[in-house]
């Protein structure tokens, strides 16, 4: 029997796989809460699945590139005595070309999103989370989070990042009652690529992709299983695992192959 949770908070969760988390987490009779920027498709979530499902929705319009953007949630939260049972720290984005030329404004932006908000939710909720003993956090990294990313160097660094962090601090909290992991998922049907701009290149043209249903449905599967990191994909498992007897040159190379364009 699937785990239950009360109240699952979700950022990022208005397309890709945080709309996959909120759709699965609310057939489960989950109520939510889902941050994105788009106040349109959060109200319109909202009224679907409230609608669907019977459960309550909140809908958070903010920008989490904003620094203040988390501490201002938090404080709402608080003032509506919200519980939160399950964070999915899922909101991030990436940016496809040469380092140098790609907007130094846009990655700040982007470590803003992928690195500094989520460790802000991750402190400050996990913080009410560890004296309660219960609680779970998924924080969403990448199979890029094993290696260097030639042509979006930014980007792997910070879902490395997300990778070590998250691993650290699941050990750490490995006996209060929290459970914490990294979700590793490959590339994915869900819109990122467009966004990114690496649509074009050999890892993803022409590529079937898998769903964010999948990825979203293994990540909780794998959470109640009680791992650290979920890797999704057979083939994503093989190749990370096989890194391990290449040299640091011959990965580095590898990935600016594969990611280059088509």
């Amino acid at each position: 029997m699937s785990q239950k949770f009360k109240t699952a908070l979700i950022t990022g969760a208005t397309s890709g796989i945080g709309l996959a988390f909120a759709e699965i987490l609310a057939k489960r009779g989950t109520n939510l809460v889902m941050v994105a920027r788009n106040n349109e498709k959060l109200h319109n979530l909202k009224k679907e699945l409230e609608l669907k499902f019977k459960i309550e929705v909140e809908v958070l319009r903010f920008d989490l590139t904003d620094p203040e953007a988390v501490s201002e949630i938090i404080d709402l939260l608080e003032k509506k005595e919200k519980r939160i049972d399950l964070l999915i720290n899922n909101a991030g984005f990436g940016l496809y070309g040469k380092y140098l030329d790609l907007d130094l404004e846009q990655e700040v932006k982007m470590i803003n999103l992928n690195i500094l908000a989520l460790v802000k939710f991750t402190k400050l909720l996990l913080a009410k989370m560890v004296k309660r003993k219960s609680g779970s956090i998924i924080n969403v990294a990448s199979v890029a989070a094993f290696q260097p990313g030639p042509l979006m160097a930014v980007y792997y660094a910070s879902k490395a990042f997300v990778l070590n962090f998250t691993e650290a601090i699941a050990e750490e909290m490995s006996d209060s009652g929290v459970k914490i992991m990294a979700l590793c998922p490959g590339a994915t049907a869900s819109g990122f690529q467009s966004v990114s701009g690496m649509g074009e290149s050999k890892v993803v043209k022409g590529k079937r992709l898998p769903s964010a249903e999948k990825v979203a449905n293994f990540a909780l599967n794998s959470l109640e299983k009680g791992k650290v990191v979920a890797i999704h994909g057979f083939t994503n498992r093989l190749l990370i695992f096989l890194e391990r007897f290449l040299t640091r040159k011959q990965v580095r190379k590898l990935v600016m192959r594969m990611q280059a364009k088509s």
